[in-house]
């Protein structure tokens, strides 16, 4: 018998528009979705008020850092990686997230390659279990992000050939003096701040990294753009700076530039048909940590397609509940930045919308308004995560 149930009274955010109605779900995927006047259930006769509350599509989180933060919690500390993933599957969820893609990475320019390798299968490896297992609220698969300058980037990436929640690889360079490092005092301020070197080991070690760079960068880049394109894994490009960057990522086949660093490699990135990501933590700080363009300049010049939460998990909603606030986008359009955009990015063509026949992936919300103050003078809207719903089934 089918499995039937009705959320009502709800300001749904669709593609087009925001309006009062209530959804249908039946078997997991949406049935129907219909305005005003509640639906009546079928055999079921289950439901819930919603109370007046927004209810989204759930958010589709392509790159996220945050698992690493939950396996190596401090420096020099190793969390069991399950129970790790489950903690950072219980924050994402909580954020509204409902399709996660985790980040590892592979690529060392410190010669402890082994280390970056095994820490990517151990949680690959992780991610696998919990989900087969399902133990996860929220759908995961597996982001690398590869290091393209490092020696053994290409054996790393092949070590992970049998893992199959790999569904997207993000090409990187953070060599210095280019891309996201092109101010390389930012770089300083990074690697000093964090404890890796003093200030007397910094151009040294600058130097190192270019004169490695110079060798495997190239070759390195060509090759796992074309064993990502053999085993159809969506391939992203990593903080392009230049217009010959972005010609360069898309001769290889990529489709999603990620945190272009200047306004010019968007633009061309909008022209070659690259879908863009920009961080979220970037519209909530009102710009870039690393002296880049901003978030809201692309968004303002129509060069912005994908929020992700990068080392934030509620950043991606709290930006689309404060760009509303704010003026500059209405929520309909906010969520095509967290939920359609970047579901259609890595072709997940059956869920991101609420819409008749996609999942029932869902999440309600309820909209806090904080007053005004200097920073945000518009003052400012919170989204409290009330539920979440995956595939019909609540979650959170």
């Amino acid at each position: 018998m089918s499995r039937e149930t009705v959320l009502s009274n709800s300001r749904l955010v669709l593609a087009d528009e925001v309006v009062h109605g209530s959804v249908l779900i039946r078997d997991g995927v949406i049935a129907d979705v219909q305005a005003g006047t509640a639906l009546t259930v079928g055999t079921a006769r289950a439901g819930e008020d919603l109370e007046g509350d927004y209810l989204m599509p759930g958010l589709v989180e392509l790159h996220t850092d945050h698992l690493e933060a939950h396996i190596q919690p401090r420096p020099g500390t190793h969390w069991d990686p399950v129970p790790a993933v489950l903690a950072h599957d219980a924050q994402v969820s909580g954020a509204g997230v409902t399709t996660v893609f985790d980040a590892v990475r592979i690529g060392s320019m410190d010669g402890r390659e082994h280390d970056s390798t095994a820490l990517a299968r151990e949680i690959a490896e992780a991610i696998g279990y919990a989900a087969a297992a399902e133990m996860t609220r929220a759908e995961h698969f597996i982001h690398v992000r590869c290091e393209v300058a490092a020696p053994r980037t290409v054996s790393e990436f092949e070590s992970l050939n049998e893992v199959a929640g790999v569904r997207l690889a993000s090409l990187m360079d953070h060599t210095p003096g280019q891309r996201q490092y092109a101010n390389v005092e930012a770089f300083r301020t990074y690697m000093v701040g964090k404890g890796k070197l003093t200030n007397e080991m910094f151009l040294p070690y600058v130097d190192e990294l270019k004169k490695v760079a110079e060798v495997h960068s190239v070759p390195n880049r060509a090759e796992i753009a074309r064993l990502a394109r053999e085993r159809g894994i969506a391939l992203a490009a990593h903080d392009d700076a230049t217009v010959e960057h972005v010609d360069e990522s898309a001769g290889f086949g990529v489709l999603i530039s990620e945190f272009p660093t200047t306004r010019v490699a968007a633009q061309a990135a909008r022209e070659r048909g690259q879908l863009i990501v920009m961080g979220a933590p970037n519209i909530m700080r009102g710009g870039s940590q690393s002296g880049n363009v901003a978030a809201t300049e692309l968004l303002e010049a129509g060069l912005l397609d994908i929020l992700s939460s990068d080392y934030v998990p509620a950043s991606p909603l709290q930006a689309v509940f404060l760009l509303e606030a704010e003026g500059a986008l209405p929520l309909h359009e906010g969520a095509k930045l967290v939920a359609s955009n970047p579901a259609r990015a890595v072709g997940l063509d059956d869920r991101g919308t609420i819409e008749a026949g996609r999942r029932a992936d869902l999440v309600r919300v309820r909209a806090h308004d904080l007053p005004a103050h200097p920073k945000r003078p518009r003052g400012h809207r919170v989204p409290v995560v009330r539920a979440v719903w995956r595939e019909g089934a609540r979650v959170s």
